[in-house]
């Protein structure tokens, strides 16, 4: 077992069984540079850990887009190299909701099952809140892609209400970058048959989708930093 923070323990066969692949298949991403190096310990075994599983599963999420081995090189090389196990599954989230059909509909013990832990009526308005769920009568409409992330995120101290407030936010400005992007490349298709529209914009999604993840992360940091320069006082005032 391993987290962001622990040094890695897991050996090339436990990795492969932890990420449902196969040892040959970790050597051969590894070879291609999809995988970073593993912590060499004693007797000179390789020690892998939670980034390795992470990076595993994007790749598989970016397979079950379609997405051939060439372009899942690229699309790795292009992520920034200070990227955390954390950062990574945002990353597969967001691949992940590429997908047409990310909903599905579940009872409670079934959505407490893929959620890997018991759920709470708390847990449950976060979760709704996050716009990882939906009430559907008794049942549950469960946004799959995102279920895992919204679950780590009901252990981050903040209220539902800033929840809904950043989500409004994150909303309304997604909308307006969509909507400014589609005017960008309206002109580069617009005597184009609609095929073409089609194919570009499928060619194009992923690429934007990794351009605004990547930028948000680091004006998010640039926001951070500045704020914790700020003392007490400039706050308050």
């Amino acid at each position: 077992m391993t987290t962001d923070t622990e040094e890695p323990t897991l050996t090339i066969d436990e990795l492969a069984a932890r990420a449902g692949t196969t040892v040959r298949t970790v050597r051969f991403y590894s070879t291609k540079g999809l995988l970073p190096p593993p912590v060499i310990g004693a007797r000179r075994v390789g020690h892998y850990g939670q980034e390795h599983l992470s990076r595993l599963a994007l790749i598989e999420e970016l397979q079950q887009q379609g997405m051939t081995l060439a372009a899942i090189e690229r699309y790795v090389a292009q992520l920034p190299p200070e990227l955390t196990a954390h950062d990574l599954a945002i990353h597969r989230a967001v691949v992940a909701s590429w997908a047409p059909e990310g909903t599905e509909t579940l009872d409670r013990r079934e959505l407490e099952r893929r959620a890997g832990r018991a759920l709470g009526e708390e847990d449950v308005e976060r979760l709704v809140a996050m716009g990882v769920v939906g009430l559907d009568g008794d049942a549950y409409r469960v946004d799959s892609g995102l279920l895992r992330l919204g679950v780590r995120l009901l252990d981050v101290p903040i209220s539902q209400e800033a929840i809904l407030a950043s989500r409004n936010v994150l909303i309304e400005h997604s909308r307006a970058a969509a909507h400014a992007l589609s005017q960008v490349l309206r002109g580069e298709v617009s005597q184009r048959a609609a095929q073409d529209v089609k194919s570009l914009s499928a060619h194009m999604q992923p690429l934007v989708v990794q351009a605004l993840l990547t930028t948000f992360q680091r004006s998010l940091r640039e926001e951070l930093r500045e704020w914790l320069k700020e003392s007490p006082e400039d706050r308050d005032g």
